[in-house]
């Protein structure tokens, strides 16, 4: 024992280290100066957790949301400062006006910089602010009102963005159709309204809206795209090659279209193209989704740049480190090898009777080499007749962007870190494999309705495995399989009683 072994004793209690909000604060503002957004981030909501209702901690996680673009969650903690907290903090109403701005709802950020001024009106950003209001420029009732009309159209276009990535098909065509209603014009609608159709399988609903865009809007570069995809997934392959030639003679401006035709471009199979507009949009500082990383690390690769999609799939698993084991290049190997590298078979699983069998072919899906053959299948499964869980677990493995509530709703991160831990020790995927599987998907259909403690993927992945050898007469040690899963003997028989009961 060293001489200073009584800081860690006293009185035969061992004194442990408890980090307060305080500690976490300073470590994110640390990470924050080095730019290093996510462990920052991961530092001060600890610091949140422990003191809550301390403001500058909830300022400070607003400003790193901020930076990693996520405007909403900043926004709401704005407010809960100045709402709960400390009302007199003037400089979140700054940053609640650039946040405004950013997301377009200008309204919104002009009442918060004219905030700031009338408390602040020489503060640290009041510069800032003023050249806020004069981009703004509103001089009269008129352009208030204008500008209230601009603000409420895109909260309700991103009300049905999230129905459309919640798999809430139906409800959003309501919500666009109620919209386009009001604003005839406003063309996202119309695109976003034809993707909703063509998700629910209403081809010709989604054709129509896209050849209403075009003939009103000539050149829409969203409906041009999407019309592609649609030509691409229809096998449409002449009337594909047309609209190619006419997206690659176009050459948008602005980032967000930048990157509409790079990931179009990705989607149809065309890397090359693809790469090259993500590329350029990287280039010129688009970053922070984790969406363009995907596809940015996807057209790399399968146009032959290994290096650069390695670097690019880092700089995702920086933002979802959840999407560990998904990268492109992790299953490639040859059709013949198994169940994941065969559409028809992975097609059956997912149009089954059966939740389990569904929820694996989901799976299968997101560790095949080639997605855009499954997905182009003649049988491919009608998304509108999965359950909720299902179209969210699909969503997340095709790359779309899902809400962070609705994925921990639906669990989908055990479900699926579970079945990779089985993967990455049981493949190809032959018959045997399969039911292993399946047995942690039936296990995973009934613990996704209880509340549960237990949330360690290896440990399930373990216990399923003990359970799968046991069922099939076959002997496998606790102990061998602790080891193999790097557990404790005692996690693992935790987890296997639970396992058991669900059997």
């Amino acid at each position: 024992m060293t001489k200073h072994s009584k800081l860690r004793k006293e009185k035969g209690k061992v004194i442990s280290f408890l980090p307060t909000g305080e500690y976490y604060y300073t470590k994110g503002l640390k990470a924050l100066r080095k730019r290093e957004l996510p462990k920052a981030k991961k530092y001060l909501s600890r610091a949140m957790d422990l003191e809550p209702m301390e403001p500058m901690i909830a300022c400070q996680l607003a400003v790193v949301e901020t930076e990693l673009g996520n405007f909403e969650q900043s926004n709401g903690l704005l407010h809960f400062v100045l709402d709960d907290l400390d009302p007199l903090i003037s400089e979140c109403h700054y940053f609640l006006a650039n946040n405004y701005a950013h997301l377009g709802l200008f309204k919104e950020a002009f009442k918060h910089a004219k905030a700031y001024l009338e408390q602040d009106e020489t503060g640290e950003f009041s510069e800032d602010a003023e050249e806020l209001l004069d981009l703004i420029e509103l001089d009269s009732e008129e352009d208030f009102a204008e500008l209230e009309e601009q603000d409420e159209l895109i909260v309700l276009q991103e009300e049905a963005r999230y129905l459309l990535e919640g798999g809430s098909f139906e409800k959003a065509i309501d919500r666009l159709e109620g919209l386009i209603a009001k604003h005839p014009d406003f063309w996202p609608a119309h695109n976003n309204l034809a993707l909703a159709h063509f998700y629910l399988g209403e081809i010709e609903k989604a054709h129509q809206v896209l050849e209403d865009v075009l003939e009103k809007n000539p050149g829409n570069l969203h409906a041009l795209c999407n019309l592609a995809v649609f030509f691409f997934y229809e096998k449409q392959y002449g009337l594909l090659r047309q609209l190619v030639d006419l997206l690659r003679k176009t050459y948008p401006l602005l980032p967000e279209q930048q990157f509409k035709l790079g990931v179009t471009f990705a989607l149809i199979g065309q890397y090359e193209d693809a790469y090259r507009w993500l590329k350029k949009l990287h280039k010129s500082g688009f970053e922070g989704e984790p969406a363009f990383y995907y596809w940015l690390s996807h057209s790399a690769y399968f146009s032959g740049r290994q290096e650069a999609a390695e670097k690019a799939w880092k700089q995702m698993l920086r933002i979802s480190p959840e999407k560990a084991g998904q990268e492109p290049w992790a299953t490639k190997k040859t059709e013949h090898l198994g169940h994941e590298h065969q559409p028809s078979s992975i097609v059956k699983r997912m149009n089954s009777e059966y939740e389990e069998e569904r929820l694996f072919g989901i799976f299968l899906l997101s560790v095949t080499d080639d997605h855009k053959k499954v997905m182009g299948h003649s049988d491919f499964c009608d998304i509108e007749t999965l359950a909720f869980r299902e179209k969210i677990y699909l969503a997340d493995v095709l790359g779309m962007p899902v809400d962070t509530k609705l994925k921990e709703e639906a669990r989908i991160r055990l479900a699926h870190e579970t079945a990779l831990a089985l993967y990455r020790r049981f493949q190809p995927i032959g018959t045997e494999e399969a039911g292993l599987l399946m047995l942690w998907f039936t296990v995973f259909g009934e613990l996704a309705e209880e509340q549960t403690r237990l949330k360690n993927s290896e440990a399930f992945a373990a216990a399923t495995e003990y359970m799968w050898h046991k069922l099939r007469g076959e002997k496998k040690s606790q102990t061998s399989l602790a080891e193999k899963y790097n557990l404790s003997p005692s996690t693992l028989q935790k987890y296997i009683k639970y396992v058991r009961e669900r059997l």
